[in-house]
């Protein structure tokens, strides 16, 4: 059995009334994969290739020059042009933004699968069944047999995934997942709902430099579930055009 086969069994597991040949995401009861001209995300194979051909010796000498470390700005500037093309509400440039950072994707993908797997390799394959492999376990009541399904609410749903998400963790850390490298209001906030979640009560700073005020802002509305980050980003955006 293939990575796809068994993902494929994952997702219509026996029973649930959809063929086992129609196409993963795309399959409703008696379809076959013959009612569909190719599978949702067929493309996405002739975007690896074209990242392997640039990649490889004859490729781009730029492309094949660039390491993980390298590429960070630009994954960075892409995140934020996808994020400016989402509050913009542009379509056409939300679908070309999601196309860069998926070159980025594609891109450390095939950077890493230069490596043997020995020495931290892996290949874009493994990026994605490692998503899918996520993605169906921490949702037992979609994917799982009859017993495990159930109908949630989006809140119940998200109380469930940080239930499957703390079981993963022998001893589940309140900074578990937190990523210390992302903007700094947003992680003060980040660091103020986890800290309301575990129910971690640490002193914030107390001084009155411009850091710490911001700080204590941002963390406090965190631990409210607020996103300050956004707030701060809306009335910045909205000064900008009346500087324009």
């Amino acid at each position: 059995m293939t990575g796809y086969d068994a993902v494929r069994g994952r997702m219509n597991p026996p029973g649930d009334g959809v063929s086992e040949t129609a196409p993963p995401g795309r399959a409703t009861p008696g379809n076959t994969a013959s009612d569909w001209p190719a599978p949702a995300g067929s493309a996405l194979l002739e975007a690896v290739a074209v990242m392997d051909r640039l990649r490889s010796p004859g490729g781009c000498p730029w492309d094949r020059e660039q390491t993980h470390a390298s590429l960070l700005r630009y994954l960075v500037e892409e995140c934020y042009e996808l994020v400016q093309a989402i509050e913009d509400g542009d379509a056409a440039a939300t679908r070309e933004e999601l196309g860069d950072v998926l070159l980025q994707v594609l891109f450390h993908a095939r950077i890493a699968a230069e490596k043997d797997s020995g020495d931290g390799g892996f290949d874009i394959d493994d990026v994605a069944f490692g998503l899918v492999d996520k993605l169906i376990r921490r949702h037992p009541y979609v994917f799982g047999g009859p017993e495990e399904r159930e109908t949630l609410t989006p809140a119940e749903q998200q109380v469930r995934w940080d239930q499957l998400k703390r079981a993963e963790h022998a001893e589940p850390s309140p900074l578990d997942g937190v990523a210390l490298g992302q903007p700094a209001v947003a992680l003060a906030a980040k660091l103020g709902a986890r800290s309301a979640k575990y129910g971690v009560s640490v002193p914030l700073p107390e001084g009155d430099s411009v850091g710490e005020q911001i700080f204590r802002l941002a963390f406090t509305a965190g631990a409210r579930g607020e996103d300050p980050e956004q707030a701060v980003r809306t009335v910045a955006r909205a000064h900008a055009a009346r500087i324009a």
